[in-house]
């Protein structure tokens, strides 16, 4: 007798720590499930859920306060209650607290309770991940038995690694499910799928589904990139990435195994355009989620601010970005043009609020102190200290989130002003070399995101992409005139930082000796205002922030 089982993916969003409206979520999704069978020769069976998805991902130190641990169980239980009514099972992932330990779990809830429970083995700790800090590491699970099927679950990191999987296969397990809570990085949805669960696929024979959420959650935003994977590892159904989606998948058994119809199979977005729409949605969920009515910046005629404008834009509509110029003695006229025309061409407004005044008057404040003093980089700080006041009071009054611009080549090297250019809540460009940020700009003129909600056609300049960067806080500024060209800067702090090669190993690679030493010293000393930087939008899996973990305090050099 032929044995058939639905089982829908549901691809969704969250909201760390909001229990009874994730649960709430999961529930409406569960309900569209349904409904999507009505009619057909059979309902939807289970529908599954991503790791964590009942209390957000990643909670982090939430998870271990005794109220949030008792909340969460209460809602698992209420979520179970539901499923009384017939309709489809569903694979939850929440947290279980037994006498000292805490486990990472999914929960099969069915016919009015929880049917079974299983815990994360592997539990990773490195990058992002603290989950050993926090997690018990549970039992190799056994497979869970569901409508005459027997299900392996392996939760996230318990399918990155073989072990759980070949355990599972041997148990007896016809169906792998993986639920993960997997944050985007560059080139990482082709190796989940081409690299990671193939090989779990061609470990076991057993076919896969790997179910992934959508959002961004503080640095991190996960890209969904969900797929289906038939016993012979070829890909039988692709979600979407950056956006949410319900897909119901039609199993049927046959005499060597488990086959899935196949169904769509979404185009998932290459460079540089993956990068954009990172920083899109992260941005938006951030703003969003943090209840702030839209976002503030400066806008200086550069390309760094240009982008940010135009991510803003894309990410919550124009009419709620506000960009303001803030001019100053040093200010060329082409960059008051350009940064007009960059406003006009995203659909922002643009405020002018010249600095000179304030400028004199600290001119003014300081002349005794600095009397016989010469004129260097401290005036230049005062100016973009000035700026970062002045948005901060904007950011005050009207509520807007100050945004943040510079980018990764600039923190790197310390080439920003801590209380200056550095102030703000957020920041896009916190992970993207200088590189990155011609690549994405140039994109966007020529393309429009599918999740944006700005304007069709181009939003910079071309000008803008094209002239030399400059700060513009002393006559003919350059920044090559304290930084090497932004290609070389980029590749040596691609080894620097990327890759952890040491000097002798940069300069292996071509680069000059005295060039590489000067780069390395500035990366280390500038780690103090790192610490003091905004959350930004991770890319890479050596970010600034929980990747990358330096001392502030540091004597070391390389070379």
């Amino acid at each position: 007798m032929t044995r058939k089982l639905i089982i829908a993916m549901a691809q969704l969003n969250q909201r760390v720590g909001d229990l009874s409206a994730n649960a709430a979520a999961m529930l409406e999704w569960r309900a569209k499930a349904w409904e999507s069978e009505a009619g057909a020769e059979a309902v939807c069976d289970l529908i599954l859920f991503p790791e964590q998805q009942l209390i957000g991902y990643p909670a982090e130190d939430l998870v271990l306060k005794p109220e949030f641990q008792r909340r969460a169980a209460e809602e698992l239980e209420r979520m179970a209650k539901a499923t009384a009514d017939g309709g489809p099972a569903m694979l939850v992932g929440s947290i279980l607290k037994e006498g000292d330990a805490l486990y990472n779990i999914v929960a099969l809830l069915d016919g009015g309770r929880i049917a079974a429970v299983r815990k994360k083995h592997e539990l990773p700790n490195y990058g992002t991940f603290d989950e050993k800090r926090i997690f018990a590491a549970g039992p190799l699970p056994g497979p869970v038995e569901f409508r005459g099927v027997k299900l392996g679950l392996p939760i996230c990191e318990d399918g990155w690694l073989p072990a759980v999987s070949k355990h599972l296969a041997a148990a007896g397990a016809e169906i792998l499910i993986s639920v993960n809570g997997s944050p985007y990085e560059i080139d990482k949805d082709d190796r989940r799928l081409e690299e990671v669960f193939a090989a779990r696929v061609a470990e076991t024979g057993l076919p896969l589904l790997f179910l992934n959420r959508i959002g961004g959650q503080d640095e991190l935003v996960f890209d969904g990139c969900s797929f289906v994977l038939d016993a012979n590892g070829k890909a039988v159904h692709r979600l979407p990435d950056w956006q949410e989606h319900l897909r119901i998948t039609h199993w049927q058994s046959e005499p060597h195994g488990w086959t899935c119809k196949p169904g769509a199979l979404c185009a998932w977005e290459d460079h540089p355009a993956d990068i954009y729409s990172a920083m899109v949605l992260s941005l938006r969920d951030y703003v969003d989620t943090n209840r702030f009515p839209g976002v503030v910046l400066g806008l200086s005629g550069g390309i760094d601010s240009a982008i940010c404008a135009a991510i803003a834009a894309d990410a919550l509509g124009p009419d709620r970005v506000r960009c303001v110029m803030l001019p100053s003695r040093y200010t060329s006229q082409e960059s008051l043009d350009l940064a007009a025309e960059c406003a006009a061409m995203i659909g922002c407004p643009l405020d002018t609020i010249p600095i000179n005044p304030a400028v004199e008057a600290f001119d003014t404040m300081l002349s005794g102190s600095f009397a016989d003093k010469q004129v260097d980089i401290t005036e230049e700080n005062v100016q973009s200290r000035i700026r970062g006041v002045t948005l901060m009071a904007l950011s005050n009054k009207f509520g807007h989130m100050l945004l943040t611009t510079g980018n990764k080549s600039e923190m790197s090297v310390g080439y920003a002003t801590i209380y200056g250019d550095m102030a703000g809540g957020y920041n896009p460009l916190k992970d993207a070399y200088k590189m990155t940020v011609f690549a994405i700009s140039e994109w966007r003129n020529a393309h429009k995101p599918a999740i944006g909600l700005g304007k069709d056609g181009p939003v910079i300049p071309p000008a803008i992409i094209t002239r030399p960067p400059s700060a513009e806080l002393r006559p003919d500024q350059k920044d090559s005139d304290s930084l090497p060209p932004y290609p070389v800067l980029d590749a040596i702090l691609h080894g620097l930082i990327e890759q952890e090669l040491s000097v002798d190993d940069v300069v292996a690679k071509g680069h000059d000796r005295s060039i590489v030493q000067r780069i390395e010293r500035l990366l280390y000393i500038a780690e103090y205002k790192r610490r003091q930087a905004p959350p930004g939008t991770k890319l890479g899996n050596r970010n600034f922030g929980r990747d990358r973990r330096y001392p502030i305090t540091n004597a070391f050099r390389s070379g």
